[in-house]
């Protein structure tokens, strides 16, 4: 990847928008670009937290295993985000386990020199924290979710959910840009496959839900946010 691929990327992440290119610069420095081929890991649960990484290109989903390693699905990660959120100046391990679902190429920091220039740029820090915030929020809703509403709620909720984190707007609905499995949205919430499968084939009854001829959702999400009220 070119030196001027990175700087544009690097642009485009959240806490690095409005810099300057002389701001931007030690970060373009100190980064290293990497490439994962599918199913390969950029880094498994509990392995030493010493990077931070940022797609330029690919998806990566974030995941943890219990200790009869049954897997819960964090979240699908997609070009322009960051991550991980967790570990900034402390020390620890990797919360997770971050596997490559479409090839990628991968922006890498070494944690420690980006906290050194983090240290330099205050407004930097803010931003950090907000992001931080954000992610924050993200998940007291999912677990506010789940200690509020039953399943069939808490699949519409999470349906709502990748709209934002995993979908582009197409007129009235969503069309999720990653293809998931029932399974795979089942470990998401903690629930069966066969639940989901229900709840699936009833909004699609309603037609809230489509897919297309490469079998991606098409959502409304304005007629699932009114099923939470019936």
């Amino acid at each position: 990847m070119k030196q001027e691929d990175i700087e544009k990327r690097l642009a485009a992440v959240p806490i690095f928008k409005e810099l300057s290119n002389e701001e931007l610069a030690p970060f373009v420095k100190i980064a290293q670009t990497r490439f994962y081929k599918n199913k390969m890991y950029v880094f498994m649960q509990e392995d030493p937290l010493d990077r931070v990484f940022f797609i330029h290109s690919g998806k990566i989903k974030i995941y943890k295993t219990d200790f009869s390693g049954k897997e819960q699905i964090i979240s699908v990660l997609e070009p322009g985000e960051m991550f991980p959120h967790a570990g900034f100046f402390r020390q620890g391990n990797f919360p997770a386990h971050a596997e490559v679902i479409e090839e990628a190429n991968l922006i890498v920091i070494p944690i420690d020199k980006f906290e050194e220039i983090l240290i330099s740029y205050p407004e930097l820090c803010v931003k950090l924290f907000k992001v931080l915030g954000e992610k924050i929020v993200d998940l007291q809703g999912r677990l506010e979710a789940q200690v509020l509403h039953n399943t069939y709620e808490q699949i519409i909720l999470l349906l709502i959910r990748l709209c934002k984190s995993n979908g582009e707007k197409l007129g009235k609905r969503y069309k999720l840009t990653t293809q998931f499995t029932n399974r795979e949205l089942a470990n998401m919430i903690g629930t069966s496959r066969e639940t989901v499968s229900r709840a699936i084939n009833h909004v699609k009854k309603k037609e809230y839900i489509t897919q297309d001829l490469d079998g991606f959702y098409h959502i409304d999400s304005d007629a699932l946010q009114q099923e939470l009220f019936y």
